[in-house]
């Protein structure tokens, strides 16, 4: 079930050194080739040897094989490109591999480098891939504590009711029937766990809004508009599990929105 492996899932920075067998990493691509997005705008996925390119990240070890994401920049790239590269590391995630999203803390001239990123093309992240160790390291144990990484916010302060003046029940999300969905959303991972995504629930769907924090937007990508379409792909997936139809619009609703706060796609049903 989604569920059980969002639930069960925990960035992993600290990895047994073993790497992973060239047919995982064949089954990860086969899969990544069949990756869509709602905006449909396309995502190539990159496999890069630790080693070979001579990669690392300050905040990682025993890694040896990363994946990385490029995508033409654009409209919606940014959140496009978080709902696909979700899509993957989540498969990875069901193969018992572990994963976390890296931004930030990388030599990200190295990667660009080695993904011969283009010119037209942006590549916000990148993930190692590989087994996690039996134990923590203390840089990784440091840097849960630091970002909080085990908490989230709780759900009426994410979901609201017609409207961002009042938060929806647990109990009214359980009526409509997303209840789960929602909580997958809840508990999905975000830069530095800020858990930038509200959403409004009216009669006929969902609407995803972008709480804006400092830091994050720097004019060519938006961090938390990856984390909008991680949200986006949570969402979908549970209830596409379930046998809910859903379809995606981007249509905004006319919703009074707080201070930085953007509208960012519906579901509506």
């Amino acid at each position: 079930m989604f569920i059980d492996d969002v639930k069960t899932r925990r960035s992993v920075r600290t990895f047994d050194g073993k790497g992973v067998s060239n047919e995982v990493i064949d089954d990860l691509k086969e899969y990544a080739g069949s990756i869509v997005n709602p905006y449909n705008i396309p995502v190539e996925f990159v496999f890069l040897n630790k080693d070979k390119h001579g990669l690392s990240s300050p905040v990682l070890s025993g890694e040896k094989e990363y994946i990385a994401a490029k995508v033409k920049k654009g409209t919606n790239a940014d959140v496009a490109y978080g709902y696909s590269f979700e899509e993957l590391l989540m498969y990875a995630v069901s193969k018992d591999l572990g994963t976390v999203w890296i931004g930030g803390t990388m030599p990200r001239d190295k990667f660009e480098k080695a993904s011969n990123l283009k010119e037209d093309e942006i590549m916000p992240c990148m993930s190692p891939i590989g087994y996690a160790a039996d134990k923590m390291g203390v840089k990784e144990v440091l840097m849960r504590k630091g970002v909080k990484a085990d908490s989230r916010y709780d759900f009426s302060e994410l979901f609201f009711a017609n409207s961002f003046e009042t938060p929806l029940t647990e109990a009214k999300a359980d009526e409509l029937g997303i209840k789960t969905a929602l909580e997958a959303v809840r508990l999905a991972p975000s830069a530095v766990n800020k858990q930038p995504w509200r959403v409004v629930v009216t009669d006929n769907g969902v609407h995803f809004y972008e709480k804006k924090d400092k830091g994050y937007d720097n004019g060519t990508y938006d961090l938390q508009k990856v984390d909008l379409g991680i949200a986006l792909y949570h969402f979908e997936n549970q209830c596409r599990e379930e046998g809910k139809k859903l379809a995606f619009k981007l249509a905004d609703p006319g919703i009074v929105m707080p201070d930085n706060t953007e509208y960012i796609a519906s579901y509506v049903w």
